[in-house]
C-alpha cells in the first residue's frame, strides 16, 4: 500500500494522519468525525473550542462541501485561493460544526498550493480538517521530523513533502464589512488585505 493509500485509508477510517500543505505540516482528520476532530485537539493539546481549517485540494471541493459558499463568497474564493491563506467565511447552514470554535455560523477554509503526494491524498479524500502538526504554542513544523514525537505517535500515517516555507497561513476574516487579518502569517497582512480588497472589488 502507498503512502497516499494509507493516509487515504486512516482518513476515511476516523484516525488522524500528518500532511504538507504549502506552509506547514498539518494534523489532519475527517472533519464530518466529531469524534476524530475532538482526538485532533486533544493530541495537539489545545482547546477544542478553538476553530478549525477546512482544507482542499481545490475551490471546487471546498463547494461540494459547503454548497452555501457559492455566489460572493465563491468568486472571493477563487481570486485568493489557492496558496498561503485562510479565509473565514459565511457558514449558515452550520457545516462542519465541530470546526466553527465560538462562531458557529462561519467557517475557515484553506486551498494549498500543493504537488505530489499531499495534493494527491487531498484529491482522493476530500477535505479535510487540518491544524499545524505541533503542540500548542509550539514552533510550526517545516519538516516531517519537526513533527512532535507525541504527536508522530498519536497518527495513523504521514505524508512527507519535504522541506516546507515553515510559516503558517495568513488568516483573513471576510465575514464583516471589511476584510480583517486575525493572523499574520506566511502573508504579510498589508498583501492579504490588499488582495482581498482587489477581489471584493472584481
Amino acid at each position: 500500500m502507498s503512502v497516499v493509500e494509507r493516509a487515504v485509508e486512516a482518513v476515511r477510517a476516523g484516525r488522524l494522519v500528518v500532511l504538507p500543505t504549502d506552509t506547514v505540516y498539518g494534523l489532519a482528520c475527517d472533519p464530518s468525525r466529531e469524534d476524530a476532530v475532538r482526538r485532533l485537539s486533544e493530541l495537539k493539546g489545545r482547546s477544542p473550542g478553538k476553530p478549525i481549517a477546512l482544507v482542499a485540494a481545490s475551490v471546487d471541493q471546498l463547494l461540494e462541501a459547503v454548497p452555501e459558499l457559492r455566489g460572493s463568497a465563491e468568486t472571493l474564493a477563487r481570486s485568493l485561493l489557492p496558496g498561503p491563506l485562510t479565509l473565514v467565511l459565511p457558514n449558515p447552514a452550520h457545516h462542519f460544526p465541530g470546526l466553527a470554535g465560538a462562531r458557529a455560523d462561519t467557517i475557515g477554509v484553506r486551498v494549498p498550493e500543493l504537488a505530489g503526494p499531499g495534493r494527491e491524498t487531498l484529491e482522493r479524500v476530500g477535505p479535510v480538517a487540518a491544524t499545524s502538526a505541533n503542540l500548542h504554542g509550539g514552533p510550526d513544523p517545516a519538516r516531517l521530523e519537526d513533527v512532535p514525537r507525541a504527536i508522530l505517535d498519536g497518527v495513523s500515517a504521514t505524508v512527507d513533502g519535504g522541506v516546507l516555507p515553515g510559516m503558517p497561513s495568513t488568516v483573513l476574516d471576510l465575514t464583516g464589512d471589511r476584510p480583517r487579518v486575525l493572523r499574520e502569517g506566511a502573508v504579510p497582512a498589508e498583501d492579504a488585505l490588499a488582495r482581498a480588497a482587489r477581489a471584493l472589488s472584481e
